[in-house]
């Protein structure tokens, strides 16, 4: 059942990487997991399996073709969105995962055994206090604060090159207003409209990179 929505959702986008089959069997198998998982550790607010399709695999997926690099940070990843998904569409590259609840890097440890993940690391802490060095291509955020508090706590770990992703909702005019002011060695390199198959509401991508 979950298949028929993620498949025609896929079919949705445009760039995504060819033989899917096994990519889509696993995140269909980090999908039951979350279903499993979520009844213990409240892991995401939405409980119905069919919405998590497209609130949070395909939400994922829908930056998937706009993302440059090789090496990336999901921050305040919660339950590995879009880390994840992100990582099982390009086995080729590497996501560390970070976030400061316990429970959530429990459930993304279950994730990336059971579904051998190997080119996902895990990392329980603030982001303030992860000291891997700038190292990063990019670093990836899904409703994890404003783009300010954003840069601003993990700019230490972005390569001079390397870009900021933050995925929001609506158009955030009042979040661009502040890091112009706040971080003014940093720009708004682009702001991408997503279009996310099965849902209606507004869905943008803002790309901060240093000046």
């Amino acid at each position: 059942m979950f298949r028929k929505t993620l498949l025609s959702g896929i079919d949705q986008f445009n760039n995504l990487p060819k033989n899917m089959d096994v990519k889509v069997d696993l995140m269909l198998d980090y999908l039951q997991l979350l279903i499993k998982w979520n009844k213990a550790y409240n892991l995401t607010a939405i409980r119905n399996p069919e919405e998590m399709v497209s609130k949070h695999i395909l939400d994922s997926l829908s930056i998937a073709s706009r993302i440059d690099g090789q090496y990336f940070l999901d921050v305040g990843t919660g339950a590995g969105l879009p880390g994840v998904i992100l990582a099982i569409l390009y086995p080729e590259r590497q996501f560390d995962l970070l976030d400061s609840n316990g429970k959530k890097t429990r459930f993304l440890f279950q994730v990336k055994t059971e579904l051998n993940l190997d080119n996902i690391a895990i990392f329980q802490c603030r982001v303030e206090h992860h000291s891997v060095g700038p190292v990063y291509d990019g670093i990836l955020s899904r409703a994890f604060s404003t783009l300010h508090d954003m840069v601003k706590g993990s700019n230490h770990l972005l390569k001079e090159t390397g870009h900021f992703y933050a995925m929001k909702g609506v158009y955030p005019d009042s979040e661009i207003d502040q890091l112009k002011q706040m971080e003014p060695g940093y720009t708004v390199k682009e702001i991408c409209p997503l279009t996310v198959p099965g849902e209606n509401a507004e869905r943008h991508l803002v790309v901060i990179g240093k000046n």
